[in-house]
């Protein structure tokens, strides 16, 4: 079943962002990669058989404070 998950990632410039979107893209069965919000702090990733807490583990790692906010399944249309 694929999934939305929307994580907000603490993102001061460019280079995070990059290294952010560089390391969701990395993770096992991820099809779509966005920015959300305001500041475009927020990560969205669409995909079948993504394991959201080990993709907020990685983006603590490597880019800094990632905060879980929703994890949704996406009906077909």
């Amino acid at each position: 079943m694929k999934k939305k998950i929307v994580m907000e990632v603490q993102m001061n410039c460019e280079k995070c962002r990059t290294k952010a979107l560089q390391t969701v893209a990395k993770a096992y069965g991820v099809e779509f990669i966005g920015l959300e919000g305001e500041r475009r702090d927020k990560v969205v990733v669409t995909g079948d058989g993504i394991d959201s807490i080990e993709l907020a583990k990685s983006l603590r790692k490597k880019v800094g404070r990632t905060d879980i906010i929703s994890v949704a399944d996406v009906k077909p249309k």
